[in-house]
């Protein structure tokens, strides 16, 4: 048995699938390519499946990740990705497929720009000015089962990398996205609203990579 891992971008009108509906939009998918996908026993034979570090609702990816499980002992993978693509929704694209290497549970850190228009391009930039200068940015975090708990962010997030780009700006971000601690970039652009009054709204927020403690890219 050998676990296989999709790449895969999640963009655009695709961004507001929920995770429960990926999940089942993905078994669909997966069952209509012809893979070759190992299915759980018993009475309710699935598809068992894992994504890493699934995204919060309105977020765009290009680095997502979904695991199954296969008894084959060679696919053209590559052909592979092409299949599943034709069976998958507007804005979900795979990139590529190929065996796992890392465990999910290696994941801590995620990379992410938030992009604003050129309309928002100056309140932007001097907002995030005003989080890079300062010395706490201080935020409420829900937990597990509603626990709630004060976290600065400035210490996970000294200062956003500013990128002026099409008239507009993109502020790069690298947060903990590990199984002890998760921060959404949300937080970071609450705060921004907060203090500053640019609104949570005016960015588009992508994930452009995960990676482990070591800095190693997830694959």
């Amino acid at each position: 048995m050998r676990i296989i891992r999709v790449y895969f971008t999640k963009t655009g009108e695709a961004s507001y699938i929920s995770l429960l509906d990926l999940q089942r939009v993905m078994q669909r998918a997966l069952k209509r390519s012809g893979l070759p996908v190992w299915y759980t026993l018993g009475f309710n034979p699935h598809i068992y499946m894992t994504f890493a570090s699934p995204l919060s609702l309105g977020q765009e990816s290009i680095c997502e990740t979904v695991d199954f499980k296969t008894e084959a002992e060679a696919c053209d993978w590559g052909a592979a990705a092409g299949a599943l693509s034709t069976c998958l929704p507007k804005g979900i694209d795979v990139v590529r497929i190929a065996p796992a290497i890392l465990d999910a549970n290696e994941i801590a850190d995620a990379a992410y720009s938030v992009r604003y228009a050129a309309k928002d391009a100056a309140a932007a930039r001097a907002a995030w000015e005003a989080y890079n200068g300062a010395s706490c940015a201080e935020v409420v975090k829900e937990g597990k089962r509603g626990k709630q708990k004060t976290i600065d962010l400035k210490q996970h997030l000294h200062a956003a990398r500013l990128v002026p780009e099409d008239g507009g700006l993109t502020a790069l971000l690298r947060l903990p996205a590990g199984n002890t601690l998760n921060i959404n970039p949300v937080l970071v652009l609450g705060w921004l609203e907060e203090t500053q009054g640019l609104p949570v709204t005016a960015g588009g927020i992508l994930r452009t990579g995960l990676y482990t403690k070591n800095g190693e890219k997830f694959s």
